[in-house]
């Protein structure tokens, strides 16, 4: 059964109705029905951010300190400008309309709102959020979705967690929550907060708190639900409102009316008898500025007064505001017991059948269609740990679907009511370049707290999975990225929020290629916009990052943060020029996927064969420039060490090979495709210019491997390295005393204990570091000295399937290096897949993700639930950094599905 608006039980669509193969599951179909983000099924999600402090579009201040210009601390008593956050919240599409949950153990010192951590001037070392909680589950149109926060039942220990943080240096571990003894005998409350949408816009709500604790414990629990502050700031003096609504239909129920201007009228109901109370979404400046007068006699923190302060006054008796809260109260839950409260948010006014039976058919429909769903995404055959991990996988990339609102030019200026900032505007401060850019949209962000923004690198790898459930989402969000309110003027991809203006790798159009193939090779609309857009974007590369046309590239920080000596994002002394081994390697690949891109638009237009001779060429220019570039013959290869390496090169032209091994010298390995069959019959200017470049320019054209003549449907391959020196490469990368962990491949060596480099008279050293960073270098938050990451492992795995698809048996390596376990390169991609997938499966019980942390404890209360980690370490495999970056982590939930075929079937690649 499903339910309509009016809550009236009608016979609704069950799985079974819908078998066809293009909509085998009742929420494909919804799919269908709202493909874009303006579907009506995509009005409403879990779109709230986890963090609105302490983001770079909340700071006003001249210093470009955002942690502090808007702490933790203000949060509670200051509106936002650009956005909300909240604990397991919803909102609209536009973020007008906002419901998150409320909590209070009766011993904290504030309402539980928001979810807390440290800044790096408290001890941050690893950007770890000081909360346990977990997306449990979700469909694409978010008819279905499941969020869980594990509560403590004593105060929360803020001060304990801040000064003992403060104390420890960056060699020792972060003190975590648990570490305080606080969730000691489960004394806890898990509570769940679940959403089914009986209509695009009628959301059924049921949070449910569970005492696992020993002892009955008191808990309130508040459901709350306010507007965004869009009238504040000057611009716009409109505004809606959230009232009371005292003549109801149906008794033990209370109810408010939500009035926008652009959304219409909303009613939010709860069931039972809770006490509703209201202020209004406005800064308590008289709290926290000391200002005479606030705008609103009921600013934003007077729920929280009233009910841990019981401060009656704090709240409107009128019973209106833009903020309103259902308080229960619930004065001891039993051990083992739980609690439930049921909300209802829709357009109908409350009735008799708010919460009737058609209530809970919503909730069951949602939960089996849910399951269906996934029943085809997941594969059947997995083993039911790893399905498990997928489905959580799913959940969070889900979850961390965010609202993201930034107006660069508007934040610069400051608001009409704000005094402007001359310094914020300086040149070279943030962002000052990127005043064209203003985005209002959903984004898959890396994590909901840690990285409540997006990063350009990291969402390219997030539409890998997300286009299993989803893929015209992860079409626009791949789109985004290039559109003009996006990308510079210049060409250039943002970033991320901290500096638009940084590097990330050139990913995007490998991802565009990728989601093309699992949404089954039909969109060649999309590949078309996504492709004349990065041909904008690759201009900028070879404009920007080529200084004197040498082919060899400049990349800078490209989102391996402390790899280097030194940062590599900074500005060297004049006439030195630091030529990078892995900057250059991306733009190798970035040709081969835009060559990859343009020959499969050409079999529908011939006339992008010009694009594919064009991509061709630059890759086998740069190609040719890995070995020898410039006026001194500089190689980045090192024929004594077998390796890549940076090359320092000073003003008289001598050069410095950075002879450090890092990732930096595996990644010549991403510089391989493979050329399909079709493409001497079907592409035959591609084949012409092949043939002219053979015979006029031999020596550029030996990257180009073939089984043959090239030019009759044989095999060939594009390869920056030769089979000689991807030997080895490889003999290092799958040797265990150098790159090859227990769960992938680690970024740097771990020969290097220690290695030093006189840099013009100023000696440097780094070292081998398998878990956290031990230097501030880029905040310290991140390390890429020895640990193993997940996107670029996916990336070397996903090039060795290319050599091992043309190689086939003929290419062999040992595994382990040395060992007699010789393996075929496809052998190879298996065993770091194998790696990445076995950091989630349990051994003896326990998956190595969670480490020594409480996550990692057999009680099944924290067994159940896995978390997704930025980076890993790369002796143990244990999860470092965010703890919820379901953003490229997710991938493991790819990686668990069957590979696809490279070519559809009915296309021959002679492979």
């Amino acid at each position: 059964m499903t339910v309509d608006q009016s809550g009236t039980d009608h016979p609704g669509p069950t799985p079974n109705e819908h078998p066809s193969v293009e909509h085998p599951s009742v929420e494909h179909r919804r799919l269908a029905e709202a493909p874009g983000p303006d579907g009506p099924w995509r009005l409403w999600g879990p779109y709230l951010a986890g963090r609105q402090w302490g983001t770079v579009r909340e700071d006003y201040s001249d210093s470009g300190d955002a942690w502090s210009s808007f702490s933790f601390e203000q949060a509670h008593r200051r509106a936002y400008r650009w956005g909300e956050d909240g604990l397991g919240g919803i909102c609209d599409r536009y973020g007008f309309v906002n419901f998150g949950l409320a909590l209070w153990n009766r011993h904290d010192p504030i309402l539980k709102e928001r979810l807390y951590g440290l800044t790096n001037d408290q001890g941050n070392h690893g950007e770890d959020v000081k909360e346990y909680w977990w997306p449990v589950d979700g469909t694409p149109t978010h008819s279905w979705m499941h969020w869980m926060y594990r509560y403590p039942q004593a105060e929360y220990p803020y001060r304990e967690l801040r000064e003992a943080n403060a104390a420890r240096g960056r060699e020792q571990r972060e003190f975590e929550l648990a570490d305080t003894g606080i969730m000691a005998d489960d004394r806890f409350f898990d509570v769940h907060i679940r959403y089914a949408k009986a209509a695009p816009d009628d959301l059924c709500i049921e949070i449910e708190a569970v005492n696992h604790g020993p002892f009955a414990a008191p808990l309130d629990i508040l459901p709350t639900v306010w507007l965004r502050n869009t009238w504040a700031w000057g611009g716009d003096d409109r505004r809606g409102d959230i009232a009371l609504v005292d003549d109801l239909a149906v008794g033990d129920a209370a109810a408010v009316r939500i009035r926008h201007g652009m959304l219409g009228e909303y009613y939010l109901v709860g069931e039972g008898a809770p006490e509703v109370l209201f202020c209004d979404n406005e800064t308590d400046a008289v709290a926290l500025f000391g200002k005479t007068e606030n705008l609103s006699p009921y600013p934003k923190d007077g729920i929280n007064r009233r009910v841990v302060e019981g401060d009656a006054d704090a709240v409107d008796p009128a019973g209106t505001g833009t903020k309103a809260a259902f308080w229960y109260r619930f004065g001891s839950v039993r051990p083992g017991a739980s609690v439930t409260v049921r909300l209802r948010l829709s357009h109908m006014p409350p009735s008799l059948d708010t919460f009737g039976r058609g209530f809970d058919a919503v909730f069951a429909d949602r939960r089996e269609e849910a399951d269906e769903f996934y029943s085809h995404v997941i594969h059947d055959a997995l083993p039911d740990a790893d399905k498990h991990v997928a489905r959580r996988a799913y959940a969070g990339m889900l979850w961390n679907k965010q609202l993201y609102r930034y107006d660069v030019e508007r934040w610069l200026a400051s608001d009409p009511v704000s005094p402007a900032s001359p310094a914020r505007e300086e040149p070279g401060r943030r962002n000052t370049t990127w005043r064209h850019f203003s985005l209002a949209d959903v984004i898959s962000m890396p994590d909901e707290w840690e990285y409540p923004w997006f990063a350009a690198w990291d969402l390219a790898f997030h539409c890998i999975p997300l286009a299993h459930v989803d893929p015209e989402f992860a079409k626009e969000q791949l789109v985004l990225m290039c559109r003009e309110w996006a990308m510079h003027p210049n060409g250039q991809l943002p970033a991320y929020e901290w500096e638009f203006g940084d590097v990330n790798p050139p990913v995007h159009a490998w991802a565009a290629w990728h989601v093309y193939r699992i949404d089954g090779y039909r969109d060649q609309d999309f590949l078309v916009r996504v492709f004349t857009k990065l041909l904008l974007n690759f201009s900028w590369w070879v404009n920007r990052k080529d200084s004197d046309g040498t082919g060899v590239f400049e990349g800078g920080f490209l989102g391996m943060d402390n790899i280097g000596f030194f940062n590599r994002s900074a500005p060297l002394p004049p006439g030195f020029r630091l030529e990078q081994s892995d900057a250059t390697s991306w733009m190798a690949f970035y040709c081969q996927q835009m060559f990859k891109i343009a020959i499969e638009l050409s079999r529908h237009d011939p006339a992008w064969q010009d694009c594919a001779t064009k991509f061709l060429e630059h890759f086998l220019t740069i190609s040719k420039a890995m070995n020898s570039f410039g006026s001194h013959n500089i190689s980045l290869w090192h024929e004594g060490d077998g390796f890549f390496y940076d090359v320092l090169v000073r003003p008289d032209g001598t050069a410095l090979p950075m002879r450090v091994r890092s990732m930096v010298g595996l990644l010549p390995i991403l510089g391989a495709t493979d050329v399909p069959a079709w493409v001497a019959e079907q592409c035959p200017d591609v084949t012409s210019r092949l043939r002219w470049l053979r015979k006029r320019r031999p020596e550029l054209v030996e990257p180009v491997l073939s089984a043959g003549d090239g030019a009759d449907g044989s095999r060939m391959l594009l390869s920056l390295v030769s089979p000689e020196r991807l030997r080895r490469i490889l003999e290092r990368m799958f040797d265990p005393t150098e790159f090859l962990a227990p769960y992938g491949i680690r970024s740097l060596s771990k020969a290097e204990q220690t290695v030093s480099e006189d840099i013009d008279g100023r000696q440097v050293t780094m070292q081998y570091e398998p878990g956290e960073s031990s230097t501030a270098l880029f905040g310290g938050n991140s390390n890429w000295r020895g640990p193993v990451w997940f996107p670029v492992n996916v990336l070397l795995a996903d090039k060795l399937r290319t050599y091992g698809r043309y190689f086939g048996d003929e290419f062999t390596i040992a595994i382990p290096t040395g060992s007699d376990n010789i393996c075929t390169l496809e052998q190879a991609a298996d065993v770091i897949d194998g790696g990445l997938t076995g950091l989630f499966r349990p051994v003896d019980g326990l998956r190595p993700a969670d480490g020594k942390r409480i996550e990692g404890s057999p009680n099944p209360l924290w067994a159940d639930h896995p978390s997704f980690y930025e980076y890993f370490d790369g002796d143990t495999g244990e999860g470092l950094g965010a703890t919820h970056q379901t953003g490229w982590t997710g991938l493991v939930a790819h990686l668990h599905n069957p590979r696809l075929p490279m070519e559809p079937p009915h296309r021959s690649t002679g492979l």
